[in-house]
């Protein structure tokens, strides 16, 4: 079957695209000049810039400005978009030049071209519904660029601080579930002093409730938008009763308690709140990743290792040791934790070569901020559903393992002085048996 094909024209010359394509002649540009085949835009952006298109061309309507039954049309295509019909029209790639201009233009003429079809006329019959004059009126890529990240993320930071409140909810039940458990306590990979192991889970479960916390909170300064400032945070070319208007929409449509920022163009060309999520994400990641470590040296062995607990064992471990079974589970959280920790160094960088006005590597900043979120949200119910909810604790093991040390001593040591404690342990040469016979001596 022959594809027809259109036409398409901007000042660099002509292009041919599909009639079923759904984007237009920028996005086309974009595809050829950024051929990374890394990977696209996130869609949980992309629904944030729908998001803000629903709202203006809302609020359009309802200062009665536009042509009759555009905005209305852009409104249920945008419904539309947010239901996922549309995924497969979004194609910039994640890493671009622009400031993510290109994106912006990608969700326009999307936007356009289904309105265009949902009013029963052919695709690129840009004198009815423009994706620049009507889609992207009054606005530039430098306001809904950011404000669409900043309910991207707010959105995705909710969830994160829910699962980080169910995984704090799990190591506590654990910590209650070992709390009569005594086991061998260690500093520095050395024994130490006699700990239960539900105070060890217990830790962690403070650790987790810090980092539900921060999350929570940092969304008051995501909240603070500038929608509205187009290019350069002073409003130029939106109408005043569109500028004022649109927050408003926008904060009923997501829930969010979205306000305009009070210094649009301190929110267009700086992005330091970004590199505070980040690295609140990366606090996360940190704790996240000591607890999972933990628990690997806890499970290792069976018989060479520490063992003093058992993860569920989910798949084979080996291609050539027969029964041997790997902790999965915490090496995977672990490599996300890194992952997180490579994002938040890319956000900081990106960040800080904001040039004057605007931040041309936002594009990075947006991937790499809505990736280690991704990752942390799912790492954490993982890490939850597969792992800490399933630990077994080997009690006669914890059992073993304190008796074969000389950690009991320690609690000598006020009566009798560190001094004296050392000599009896240098003195029974490490035997436990013996330490315990020349302490009641």
């Amino acid at each position: 079957m022959m594809m027809t094909m259109g036409s398409e024209k901007d000042k660099l010359g002509e292009i041919l695209l599909e009639d079923e394509t759904l984007y237009g002649i920028h996005t086309a540009r974009a595809m050829a000049n950024f051929k990374l085949e890394h990977k696209r835009t996130n869609l949980q952006l992309i629904y944030a810039l729908v998001t803000v298109k629903k709202a203006a061309a809302l609020t359009y309507q309802k200062i009665g400005l536009g042509k009759d039954g555009v905005y209305e049309a852009v409104a249920k295509v945008c419904d539309l978009i947010l239901l996922g019909k549309a995924d497969d029209a979004f194609v910039t790639e994640a890493l671009q030049g622009g400031a993510g201009t290109s994106t912006n233009m990608n969700v326009n003429e999307v936007i356009a071209n289904l309105t265009l079809r949902e009013l029963g006329h052919e695709r690129g019959r840009y004198d009815i519904v423009h994706p620049l004059d009507d889609v992207n009126r009054g606005q530039s890529t430098n306001d809904v660029y950011p404000t669409a990240l900043r309910i991207a993320a707010i959105q995705m930071l909710r969830k994160l601080s829910e699962a980080c409140a169910r995984l704090q909810q799990a190591l506590q039940v654990k910590e209650n579930e070992f709390d009569s458990i005594v086991k061998l306590g260690r500093t520095e990979l050395m024994d130490a002093i006699p700990i239960t192991l539900g105070q060890e889970f217990g830790s962690y479960a403070q650790a987790v409730a810090r980092d539900r916390w921060r999350l929570y909170k940092v969304e008051e300064r995501l909240r603070q938008v500038n929608i509205g400032g187009t290019a350069v945070g002073i409003g130029s070319n939106a109408e005043r009763k569109y500028r004022f208007g649109v927050i408003e929409v926008l904060r009923e449509l997501t829930g969010i308690g979205l306000a305009q920022a009070e210094y649009p163009m301190d929110i267009t060309q700086n992005n330091d709140v970004f590199v505070e999520v980040s690295g609140l994400l990366k606090a996360l990641a940190v704790n996240l990743m000591k607890i999972a470590n933990d628990l690997r040296l806890m499970n290792s062995g069976p018989k060479g290792g520490i063992s003093e607990i058992t993860l569920a064992p989910l798949q084979m471990g080996s291609t050539i040791m027969p029964g041997k079974v790997n902790p999965v589970i915490p090496e995977m959280v672990m490599q996300v934790s890194m992952r997180v920790m490579a994002n938040d160094a890319a956000i900081s960088t990106a960040a800080a070569h904001g040039e004057f006005e605007l931040n041309a590597f936002l594009p990075l900043i947006a991937d790499s901020l809505l990736e280690s979120l991704e990752l942390l949200l799912n790492a954490a119910e993982l890490f939850r559903v597969k792992c800490i909810e399933l630990i077994k604790p080997n009690t006669e093991r914890c059992k073993e393992l304190l008796e074969l040390s000389c950690a009991f001593a320690a609690a000598y040591t006020p009566s009798l002085g560190y001094d004296k404690v050392s000599g009896i342990i240098e003195k029974s040469g490490g035997n436990p048996q013996r330490v315990k016979e020349l302490l009641e001596e």
